[in-house]
């Protein structure tokens, strides 16, 4: 961890603001997908439909990561930032007033917007911070947080849902609006990207030139990732959950939330050691090698019976079938200029929530005919798909650009 301890307040202060930004906006998402059994009790939801409301997220999370992209670009990251992690909280704890599914799906909407910046924003002002020899790790410890997230809303879920309900789950999600504060006080917008902005940069430039076979592969690859994502995290509280006799677990939610949480420790091993094993390998091949054991993983986790056993095989599931995000961070942020480097992450990253759109509503409609766990095979077929894909990004770089380096 040396290139932590040698790092500078300002880069401390920009890795903390995004790490946390990127926590809390994990922890709202579980927040849904913990609540979702007594959410569609209540409002008599059926699994089809309570996919497509995660799925009406993930597309404006989409929109919402092409827009504040562009936004960052423009005008800042650390105001992209700020104004993504206000949009998602604020929503988060408005889902809690609701009381039909459409006001409910319309929160939802909000949320996605907001939580569809953060990554991008986030991940290019970490970026555009550290210098080449940290970069790859300052990112991969950035999407580390995503798992801690997953834990804190599956924790904060068993806390406080048999206590007070799930509507009082969604209220505690307005807490990262106080991040907000801190951030416009402390964390400055990056040398680099103040150096080299440009008044204008024109989305464009995405789709003309090389810059356009870098934009196809890495939205396409990142497509099917996110279908695989969502598509298997979305119903995995679900999954241990059910009733036996419907193909779950039939654990309570105190178990759910505590085999969730020992799953996100393999997930946040999976994340913070991608950098390490990616120095040996390379970011490409490392990024390929997550997402073909991913795909063997699920089918033992879909077909396991006994519940400890379960135990054991989640975090492995976890720590392939997420830790590779770490690996498309490094490789997005250094295909292309900063000028753009923000709106084309938004982009390349959000475009696939398009796509992972369907994996909630498919897998959930598909459950309802043939069981949860042979629905979740599908996720499977997604994650080689991604490896493929993969196969095209050109060979491994040292970094953005020599002339890119950020500050030392």
């Amino acid at each position: 961890m040396t290139w932590l301890t040698s790092a500078t307040a300002a880069q401390r202060r920009a890795l903390a603001a995004a790490s946390l930004g990127w926590m809390l906006d994990s922890m709202d998402v579980m927040l849904y997908a913990m609540i979702l059994p007594a959410v569609q009790r209540e409002m008599h939801l059926s699994s089809g439909m309570s996919g497509a409301m995660m799925s009406a997220t993930l597309i404006a999370a989409a929109a919402g990561g092409i827009f504040f992209g562009w936004f960052a670009d423009r005008l800042g990251r650390t105001r992209a930032l700020n104004a993504s992690l206000l949009l998602y909280s604020v929503a988060t704890a408005l889902c809690g007033f609701t009381h039909t599914a459409l006001a409910l799906a319309a929160c939802r909407i909000l949320l996605g917007l907001g939580m569809g910046g953060e990554w991008a924003s986030g991940a290019a002002l970490v970026a555009e911070t550290f210098p080449a020899a940290a970069r790859g790790k300052a990112l991969a410890f950035v999407q580390s947080f995503w798992a801690i997230g997953y834990a804190l809303g599956a924790a904060i879920t068993a806390l406080v849902l048999p206590r007070f309900g799930w509507r009082a789950v969604f209220f505690v999600g307005i807490i990262p609006a106080v991040l907000t504060l801190w951030i416009r006080r402390s964390v400055r917008e990056p040398e680099l990207f103040q150096r080299e902005r440009e008044s204008n940069p024109s989305p464009l430039q995405l789709f003309r030139g090389p810059l356009a076979r870098a934009t196809l592969v890495c939205a396409t690859m990142n497509a099917a990732t996110l279908f695989a994502w969502w598509g298997l995290f979305t119903w995995t509280p679900r999954f241990l959950s059910m009733p036996i006799a419907q193909g779950g677990h039939g654990l309570s939610i105190v178990n759910t939330s505590t085999w969730t949480i020992v799953m996100q420790i393999g997930t946040f091993a999976g994340y913070i050691s991608f950098g390490s094993i990616a120095e040996r390998f390379g970011p490409k091949r490392t990024y390929i090698g997550y997402l073909v054991i991913a795909a063997a993983a699920v089918p033992i986790f879909a077909s396991v019976a006994n519940p400890w056993l379960l135990l054991l095989i989640g975090p492995i599931v976890g720590f392939f079938g997420t830790g590779y995000f770490s690996g498309f961070a490094v490789i997005a942020s250094e295909l292309f200029p900063t000028p753009i480097r923000a709106t084309a992450m938004g982009f390349v990253y959000n475009i696939g929530r398009i796509a992972s759109a369907a994996a909630p509503y498919l897998i959930g409609l598909i459950s309802e005919r043939h069981g949860l766990a042979s629905a979740l095979l599908i996720t499977s077929v997604a994650f080689l798909l991604a490896a493929l894909i993969a196969t095209a990004l050109r060979a491994d770089t040292k970094s953005f650009r020599d002339s890119e380096d950020g500050p030392d």
